[in-house]
């Protein structure tokens, strides 16, 4: 199964459910990312979450997901609300559409042992979804 995974900045949820779907689905599943206003970076924390979870990051880039438009999809999910609510440009193959309303870390202020706790929380969320993903497929 194709997935692409979108969101407003692809720099933090989106690459997390990226390499999240990739090392769970273990070959039954192929993901890509992408954002509708990328940040042009990928956040850092985002990238230590997944290493601390032993989750291979691979080598993530925020783009745009207009570069998506030509690759055929099976499924679509978004995991912001802003990105949700935008009109998302067509993608081939009719996938099919879910969202995911996951909170962003990378909004998250305070102290280290708190900004980590918020990027913990959103892997465990995305963690969870994905396990049902691939239970039902």
């Amino acid at each position: 199964m194709r997935v692409l995974v979108l969101c407003t900045g692809n720099s933090c949820r989106s690459i997390m459910a990226e390499a999240l779907i990739n090392h769970l689905g273990q070959g039954r599943f192929q993901a890509w990312s992408a954002g509708s206003h990328p940040a042009g970076y990928v956040h850092p924390g985002s990238i230590a979450t997944l290493k601390r979870h032993g989750v291979d990051p691979g080598q993530p880039r925020s783009k745009s997901w207009d570069e998506m438009t030509t690759r055929i999809f099976d499924l679509v999910i978004t995991v912001c609300d802003q990105a949700a609510a935008e009109a998302c440009p067509i993608f081939a193959g009719q996938p099919r559409k879910l969202h995911w309303s996951i909170p962003d870390p990378g909004r998250t202020s305070g102290t280290e042992a708190e900004i980590q706790a918020a990027f913990d929380q959103t892997f465990f969320l995305l963690k969870e979804r994905i396990h049902g993903l691939l239970v039902t497929g």
